[in-house]
């Protein structure tokens, strides 16, 4: 089972005075114009995405401080920011800023994009995009309902969560937390309730992030993750893999990733469907998360890079 299926791209643990995303190129001040004027849509509406070949080799320049090739790479995806912004609309954040928010982590993700992994980089990129917008509104949120002090101690403790997820391939424990910050656990258990109770009042941060890579993409030919699975010939070994679960895991797994031609659906849906709390349902699927990676280590001849 491909790892894109258990972590999200690789992250650092941010600073807790800056909650933006560290960009290794400056960034160009037209770039993050938030002057959205009909005739920008109209223009961001025409671009071309590069071929498979062109977007690869675009990106090694990229990575070589080629100002063409990164604002080439950049505006060949101001589609695919504008349209994940539109989905998070209404939340309190303007648009122009949700998509000046996009654009950030769009270059961050152009500064990690690896093309040799074979994935193309809207797929790739769309995570970044999706996490600085949501961090843009739940900033917004805390600002409004919770002291300063309260707010940089829920930052440190979420980036540390960010941090542990991102090199352990699993979402943390709360012990696993206190014990990188040096916080009691009971006070870190206090911070993550306040944030559960924040994340509700907003359930688009339960969306599933290969949702908007199949409903927004910017190059509508790029392969969804069933695709992706398919060319890269291992399909039928995930179909496998899958059989050893029991049948509640292999339902979660299929309908949080949309495998096997299974609609995606989120913890809420699958807790009502099965008649479990989303709790167990999320402890489920880190336990088949566990086991088919577990599976996938005793495979040496897959490509890890999928």
């Amino acid at each position: 089972m491909p790892d894109i299926f258990f972590k999200e791209p690789e992250s650092t643990l941010l600073e807790t005075s800056g909650l933006e995303p560290a960009v290794g190129n400056e960034i160009p001040d037209d770039f993050l114009s938030t002057d959205l004027a009909p005739t920008y849509f109209k223009e961001i509406g025409h671009g071309v995405s590069p071929g498979r070949q062109e977007e690869a080799e675009l990106a090694r320049l990229a990575k070589q401080n080629n100002d063409d090739a990164r604002r080439k790479m950049m505006e060949c995806n101001l589609r695919l920011v504008v349209s994940i912004a539109k989905l998070y609309a209404n939340h309190g954040v303007a648009l122009p800023h949700l998509i000046k928010e996009g654009k950030i982590g769009m270059m961050h993700a152009l500064d990690k994009f690896d093309p040799e992994r074979g994935f193309r980089f809207s797929t790739y990129a769309t995570w970044w995009i999706r996490q600085n917008i949501e961090r843009c509104i739940m900033n917004q949120s805390r600002t409004i309902c919770l002291p300063v002090h309260v707010i940089k101690e829920l930052n440190v403790i979420l980036q540390a969560v960010r941090h542990l997820e991102a090199h352990s391939g699993r979402e943390p424990t709360p012990q696993d937390v206190a014990h990188l910050l040096g916080r009691p656990l009971d006070h870190v258990e206090r911070m993550l309730s306040l944030n559960m109770s924040m994340m509700s009042r907003h359930t688009l941060f339960d969306v599933d992030p290969f949702l908007s890579v199949g409903d927004v993409m910017a190059d509508e030919k790029s392969p969804g993750p069933d695709a992706m699975l398919e060319q890269s010939g291992i399909e039928d070994r995930v179909r496998e893999w899958l059989s050893r679960l029991n049948d509640t895991q292999r339902h979660i797994i299929e309908h949080r990733y949309g495998l096997n031609t299974c609609e995606i659906q989120t913890l809420e849906q699958l807790a009502s469907r099965l008649g479990l709390t989303r709790e167990r349902v999320r402890q489920i699927q880190l336990e088949a998360a566990e086991t088919l990676r577990g599976i996938l280590n005793l495979n040496p001849a897959v490509d890890r890079s999928f």
